[in-house]
């Protein structure tokens, strides 16, 4: 083939530049779409996967508003604030005066009823025991052996030694009447006659004394002596129970069941069973003071131009400063006999029916006082309706959660009757959105998401 026609098909098949980069243009914008169409699939994907990782721990529940039955409510009479503060504080106080060997208490610890708090030292106290017991056993031991009269064996001891005592007495008579002769006869001198004359004398009132306990171990001790011997034993016994009682009074023990709400002495302090105040310098009468903090009320100063709205018994709804989502319902338990003048103020206390946990004296809380309830006649106690599924067993109590802010709260309550709509309960106000269905695993303070809300 000639090389002019091998040189024009070369040139036939060459692409010139010019045209390769007119016509790819689209080419180069159509894989730049691709490329992010892609990303923003991906991006998507992406967020659709953590919307679903971050909604895992949310549960969705179904919710029910509770309704209070029974009862016409005639709104809030009176909101008052106080504190809260334990029924009955105990200060636990030394009934003798000793030295602290161990404290094993801290503030906040719970305690049980005769549980030891503190140990004094005890060595004196201890000594004291000893000697009483040792008393009342040798006062008991005389008590019983004059019960009981004497033994065979002792009333043999006792005639023998009687009988050696006349023998001897009679040997005195004739030595003292021989002694006499001769002392008339001027033989021996009036010393001597006095000498026989004493030990006749002697010998003598020995032998009558034997004489007695020779009948006495024969016939036992009288009636009077018996008595006597008894009234003794049991002063011993008095005096060795006082003993004991001081003994055990240094083990210092919590006479109720409660919590510390404070630690007054340390080791090696000394306690005295008598009230003396820190700022005197003094030994201290109270080691801890404790309460049971399920007993609790709220202590207000009312003012005596709202007392009239007030009355014994009414209800209340208790909040506190420090969980004002909580709520607790509160009555009143005492109104104070006397008004304050300086203050112009009623001291009322609400009594809390359902504290818990949360709860702690001298936090702030406030009462809202109902008005008086008007109950249908021949109706049940007033209470507030919630359907079955809502009601939930935990540690042995009935409770049920409330939704609230996007949370479970969970609320104690107490089961009243069955009615056809549900079962009426106690621990409610009313108008709460009650959990009916949620899994049960749904703890206090949870995450939810009410089905049907975005």
């Amino acid at each position: 083939m000639p090389l002019d026609t091998k040189h024009n098909d070369l040139q036939s098949l060459r692409i010139e530049r010019a045209a390769k980069s007119i016509g790819g243009e689209p080419a180069l914008w159509a894989r730049r779409y691709i490329i992010i169409g892609i990303s923003v699939v991906v991006l998507l994907s992406v967020s659709a996967l953590l919307y679903r990782l971050l909604a895992a721990g949310v549960s969705e529940v179904e919710v029910v508003r509770a309704a209070a039955e029974n009862s016409s409510v005639e709104g809030i009479a009176l909101s008052a604030s106080g504190y809260i503060v334990a029924h009955h504080k105990i200060n636990v106080n030394s009934k003798v005066t000793g030295r602290v060997k161990w404290i094993g208490v801290e503030k906040g610890d719970k305690v049980k009823e005769g549980q030891v708090l503190v140990r004094l030292e005890d060595d004196e106290f201890r000594a004291q025991y000893q000697q009483a017991h040792g008393a009342a056993e040798n006062a008991r031991a005389y008590y019983a052996e004059l019960q009981h009269g004497s033994r065979p064996e002792e009333t043999a001891q006792a005639e023998h030694n009687l009988a050696e005592a006349r023998a001897t007495l009679a040997n005195d008579k004739i030595t003292l009447e021989r002694t006499r002769n001769l002392a008339n006869q001027g033989v021996l001198s009036q010393q001597a006659l006095d000498d026989a004359t004493g030990k006749f004398e002697a010998d003598q009132q020995r032998v009558n004394s034997l004489e007695k306990a020779f009948q006495l171990s024969k016939i036992g001790a009288r009636t009077e002596e018996i008595e006597r011997a008894k009234g003794a034993m049991t002063q011993a016994e008095g005096q060795e129970a006082y003993a004991k009682s001081q003994l055990d009074a240094t083990l210092i023990r919590a006479p109720v069941s409660g919590t510390i709400l404070e630690r007054t002495a340390e080791k090696g302090e000394l306690i005295t069973a008598q009230f003396a105040s820190a700022a005197e310098g003094g030994p201290r009468g109270s080691v801890v003071a404790l309460a049971d903090l399920n007993d609790l009320q709220v202590e207000l100063d009312i003012a005596q131009d709202d007392f009239s709205k007030l009355g014994p018994k009414q209800k209340g709804i208790v909040t506190v400063d420090a969980f004002p989502d909580r709520k607790y319902d509160g009555v009143i338990a005492e109104i104070s006999p006397e008004a304050n003048r300086q203050k112009a103020t009623v001291q009322v206390k609400v009594q809390i029916l359902n504290p818990d946990e949360y709860l702690r004296p001298e936090m702030n809380a406030t009462v809202k006082f109902l008005a008086n309830e008007i109950r249908k006649s021949g109706s049940e106690p007033t209470g507030v309706l919630v359907p079955t599924t809502a009601i939930r067993n935990r540690n042995g109590k009935k409770v049920v959660y409330i939704a609230f802010n996007g949370k479970a709260l969970m609320r104690e309550v107490h089961v009243m009757s069955q009615r056809s709509g549900g079962l009426l309960v106690h621990g409610l106000n009313g108008g709460e959105d009650v959990i009916t269905s949620a899994s049960q695993n749904l703890e206090d303070g949870d995450k939810i998401k009410v089905k049907g809300q975005s």
